[in-house]
């Protein structure tokens, strides 16, 4: 009887396991930003220096084309401060058309694998849970800031040398000098907000991220985040480090037949100086950080991974 039951048992179907492409929902989605916050700050060095310069040249790369496909397309700032409408597209068109295209940068850094500054606020939930010393988030946001920054700014040096900003009769270049020269002149406070702002949507865009189970899942969630940011005009500090000194290397070093062929000249531009840059860095910096860290990292672990570590700790 033992012998026929076995063979009973071994005869039945087995049953295939059940494949689901449902998005991830949130309470996962915590746990696995905390396991990638864990990996995150425990890589190595050497490799999350490169793979910081290497998204600082995404991020510039999505600039570049946000740069370039607004030559034309929309209005001017002149060297007054009023609005001159050249444009062939309305204003709101306009910026939306910015902001799909500059989120080709997240796009890259997701999907090829860099270590983005912005991004990885994201740290702060497994920090939060005790899984990353404050040492080494530290470190992590010192290397990523710091390789962000040179990626960021080579990419605008080599950006100067191909002349693409002459193109389109200079129009791209004097996109780029607007563009500068209106971050350059943002006081304490707004740079400050924008950048909370920014940062608010770009972690978001990283949060949901983690929904994803495909890459095409990755990129239609990331899109809208980013677009909006970029199309409102918040402030992301690594971005400004590729917009803020392309405007000043056109600025210090463009020919005359630039300045000619867009009816400019250097002193149309009087705000854009190193000096602003950097006044415009250090709240940009602060408020991505605050945006980042507490309005999405801070607050997604409160909701789905406290009582995981309340737990933890009494236990």
């Amino acid at each position: 009887m033992e012998e026929v039951k076995q063979q009973s048992v071994a005869s039945e179907p087995v049953l295939p396991q059940a494949i689901t492409f449902d998005a991830i929902l949130p309470p996962a989605m915590a746990l696995r930003a905390e396991a990638s916050g864990v990996k995150r700050a425990s890589a190595d060095p050497v490799t999350l220096l490169v793979l910081s310069v290497v998204a600082g040249a995404f991020i510039s790369f999505g600039a570049i084309f946000a740069t370039t496909v607004s030559a034309g397309s929309i209005g001017v700032t002149a060297a007054d401060g009023t609005w001159v409408s050249s444009a062939t597209l309305p204003y709101g068109i306009g910026r939306l058309l910015i902001g799909l295209v500059f989120s080709v940068g997240l796009i890259m850094v997701i999907i090829a694998g860099a270590e983005l500054f912005t991004g990885n606020n994201i740290i702060v939930m497994a920090w939060a849970s005790g899984k990353v010393t404050t040492r080494a988030l530290m470190l992590n946001w010192v290397l990523s800031f710091s390789g962000n920054f040179v990626g960021a700014i080579l990419t605008a040096g080599l950006m100067f040398y191909t002349t693409q900003y002459t193109f389109g009769s200079g129009t791209v270049g004097l996109v780029a000098l607007n563009t500068a020269n209106a971050k350059a002149s943002l006081a304490f406070i707004p740079a400050l907000t924008l950048g909370i702002m920014c940062n608010a949507l770009v972690c978001l865009a990283v949060w949901m991220c983690f929904s994803a189970r495909t890459n095409i899942d990755r990129v239609v969630t990331a899109v809208p985040p980013i677009a909006a940011f970029a199309a409102a005009g918040f402030e992301h500090c690594i971005a400004n480090v590729y917009f803020i000194p392309m405007g000043l290397f056109i600025k210090a070093g463009a020919p005359d037949s630039f300045w000619k062929a867009v009816g400019r000249t250097a002193s149309d531009f009087p705000e854009l100086t190193w000096g602003n840059f950097l006044g415009n860095l250090l709240p940009v910096t602060i408020g991505n950080i605050i945006g980042g860290s507490v309005m999405i990292a801070a607050v997604y672990w409160f909701v789905y991974l406290r009582k995981a570590s309340t737990q933890v700790i009494s236990d």
